[in-house]
């Protein structure tokens, strides 16, 4: 039996005994497959009432524009969340503490408060249409959490860094244009997705407020008495398009890491080695 420096190479018998691991898990997992599929067939859930809504064409419309309606709001707050979080950031890594203050103090305020206890006020208490009250919930929520994001990658790059860029005569917005947020971004990438994966999720909130985004368009279609309330076939409809969109998100985000892997800026300089005999700049033969 060889090994290596993390770990043994398990045996014969451990290798049965993941065999056996791994048989028994595959069929705990089809037989609750089955369960959930016995459990469709038997409420009736693939009956053709329930599924001849979708064929319809004012019905496609309707789950389009929602559809359409969820990737706007989502569009709007992404870029605003990401907006506010840079805004946010500059104030809690500024010099200058009433500045520090004030955006702590916002960031922590927003980053307690529920999403929709947000959309509910600015929709109600502001008198405010569905949409931007929306948009506004969802970018003072997911705007304070990457300010916090950004602030984290900043501070994680090495001290040396800025200490270098400093002593070549850089000024602040220097060091951190070009210095520290170039080298922060690969660190904070897969953060950033995740919590704009989070706005995505949370724009079904709007149908609480009569947004008509892509939730609401399924709600609609499940409370109706003349289609048998079809809500499985719905939920079935919805969920695999809202796990697209956000497996979509990450797919981006990998693409944009290993983009960012190729580029020449990023990649190391290879530096000659030393010949024998040769001289430094300025140095000349010895006597």
């Amino acid at each position: 039996m060889t090994s290596t420096a993390l770990y043994d190479v398990p045996g014969p018998l451990t290798r049965r005994r993941h065999l056996v691991y791994g048989l028994v898990s595959t069929a705990v997992i089809i037989g609750l497959l089955g369960w959930i599929l016995y459990l469709l067939f038997d409420t009736n859930q693939f009956t053709t009432a329930k599924w001849r809504p979708f064929a319809y064409e004012g019905i496609q419309e309707l789950l389009l524009r929602g559809l359409g309606n969820t990737l706007k709001a989502f569009a709007y707050a992404a870029v605003l969340s990401l907006a506010l979080g840079g805004l946010l950031a500059c104030g809690r890594l500024s010099v200058h503490r009433p500045l520090r203050w004030v955006a702590t103090l916002v960031v922590e305020f927003f980053r307690a408060m529920p999403v929709l206890v947000m959309i509910f006020f600015i929709f109600v208490a502001l008198k405010v249409q569905p949409l931007p009250a929306l948009v506004a919930g969802l970018t003072l929520y997911n705007g304070s959490v990457l300010a916090e994001v950004f602030r984290t990658g900043v501070n994680s790059v090495e001290r040396g860094q800025r200490e270098a860029a400093y002593s070549l005569g850089m000024y602040k917005t220097q060091v951190m244009s070009f210095v520290l947020v170039p080298q922060a971004l690969r660190a904070m990438l897969p953060t950033i997705i995740s919590q704009l994966v989070v706005a995505l999720k949370d724009t079904s909130l709007g149908f609480l407020i009569t947004y008509e985004e892509f939730l609401h368009a399924g709600k609609l279609i499940a409370g109706n008495l003349d289609y048998d309330l079809p809500f499985i076939p719905v939920v079935m409809i919805i969920s695999p398009i809202y796990i697209g969109m956000c497996m979509l998100l990450s797919w981006f985000a990998h693409w944009v890491a290993k983009r960012q892997k190729r580029n020449p800026k990023t990649e190391a300089v290879e530096v000659t080695e030393a010949e024998p005999g040769t001289l430094l700049p300025g140095a000349g033969p010895r006597g």
